[in-house]
């Protein structure tokens, strides 16, 4: 009927939540624009990633990978002219990463030798007979000690190429044969050196050469009391002074007024010599410093490094009556046995070693540090090719005997030494 309600479908099945409503339509957002804003989202999460992964390859590289989380072995030691081993960076870096941490004391090497021990996990003296003297002591006291033999360097004088000329015209000195290249090198007669101990630089024409030097001809030691260096060359001059044989307790009285005139009052500070030589007035300080061919070796490296060329100015004087140093590694404790095995045989504290001028015990021709030398532009010591008479040394107390005399009062029983770390020698 028109105008009339229709009745609602009850055949019609109701919705499941009442009536269903219209849908609302909104503006599609694009797919691209959506991905984009997540990548904006994770961008700092992503970047974070980026530079932890490339501080971890860092550290990695340093080899500190893991020492956050590794435990450190700390060894104290004292230590005389090798002293210096121990605060070269990578040599740090290379027993950080062996689980190593080395804390030193300087001292020379009669402290190493006569002084306490409390305290400390090893000893490095500079020669045998301090190793030998504290093998005694550590027997006597039956107490542990190891001892490891890493390295070499013999004793030479390092002088400036006018002196060594002036030498060579007296023949007190004669260059050693190179192939081509600047020469660095001679070798010196100790008898005719030690001949000139009362005679002046100035008497040998050395100012044709360039200088003027009114001192006598002495070679500069560091102080007989404290340095291993200085004990050598005391030994090295006594043994030529007295024929080329040892020194002994019956002809001490009768070297001692030449030897007198060889020291002549002298003795730098142990680590003074050595940067009184290379300093820009060296040539006037210390026409020839009684040091160790590593010292040389290193800094040549070192200027050659920096210049594009090799310091000719400074040479060095081998004896033809050669000392050779061999510093002495000794274990007190069985913990201290790690770093001497790892200075013996670790391939790149082997490498490091050669890099700072040190001949390897372990080499039989020494052919590492003449390769390394010739790699970084430096010549290289000629090759011995003939049998050099070998310095012995005397017993200590001998040597503590003719240092009486000279001195005119013994040394001191101990000299204060000075605590370092590490990161005191970066």
């Amino acid at each position: 009927m028109s105008g009339t309600t229709p009745e609602p479908d009850t055949n019609v099945p109701p919705g499941p939540s009442g009536p269903v409503e219209e849908p609302v339509l909104g503006p599609r957002v694009p797919r691209m624009r959506t991905r984009r804003r997540r990548l904006v989202r994770a961008l700092p999460f992503l970047m974070a990633l980026v530079l932890a992964g490339a501080g971890l390859h860092q550290l990695r590289h340093a080899g500190k990978l893991l020492l956050p989380f590794e435990s450190v072995t700390t060894l104290r030691g004292r230590l005389a002219s090798v002293g210096d081993l121990f605060k070269d960076p990578q040599i740090v870096r290379i027993l950080r990463k062996n689980g190593l941490k080395v804390e030193i004391t300087s001292a020379g090497s009669r402290e190493v030798a006569t002084g306490s021990l409390n305290g400390l996990d090893f000893v490095f003296p500079s020669g045998q007979p301090a190793a030998d003297l504290i093998y005694v002591r550590r027997q006597e006291e039956g107490l542990y000690s190891k001892d490891f033999h890493p390295f070499d360097s013999p004793l030479v004088l390092a002088t400036f190429a006018p002196y060594a000329k002036a030498l060579t015209a007296i023949h007190a000195a004669e260059p050693e044969k190179v192939p081509a290249g600047p020469q660095l090198y001679y070798t010196v007669d100790m008898a005719r050196f030690l001949a000139l101990r009362n005679t002046k630089w100035n008497s040998l024409d050395v100012q044709k050469y360039g200088f003027r030097n009114d001192n006598k001809i002495l070679a500069q030691t560091s102080d007989i009391c404290e340095s291993n260096s200085a004990d050598s060359y005391l030994s090295l001059a006594a043994f030529t002074l007295n024929n080329d044989s040892v020194l002994s307790k019956q002809t001490v009285p009768s070297l001692a007024p030449a030897m007198k005139q060889v020291f002549g009052g002298q003795g730098a500070p142990s680590d003074g010599l050595y940067s009184s030589y290379v300093s820009s007035n060296g040539s006037r300080q210390s026409p020839v410093a009684v040091l160790y061919e590593h010292q040389f070796l290193t800094y040549q490296t070192a200027y050659r490094a920096a210049h594009g060329h090799v310091d000719t100015q400074r040479v060095l004087l081998y004896p033809k009556t050669q000392l050779l140093s061999e510093p002495h590694y000794i274990a007190l404790n069985h913990q201290a046995d790690r770093l001497g095995e790892l200075l013996e045989g670790d391939p790149e504290l082997l490498r490091r070693e050669t890099e700072l001028g040190y001949q390897l015990h372990s080499s039989e021709d020494g052919h590492e540090l003449r390769d390394y030398l010739r790699s970084q532009g430096v010549p290289a010591p000629q090759e011995d090719t003939v049998d050099r008479t070998k310095v012995t040394l005397p017993d200590l107390s001998v040597l503590e005997a003719m240092i009486t005399k000279i001195k005119g009062r013994p040394c001191p029983a101990h000299v204060p030494g000075h605590t370092t770390s590490p990161s005191e020698g970066r």
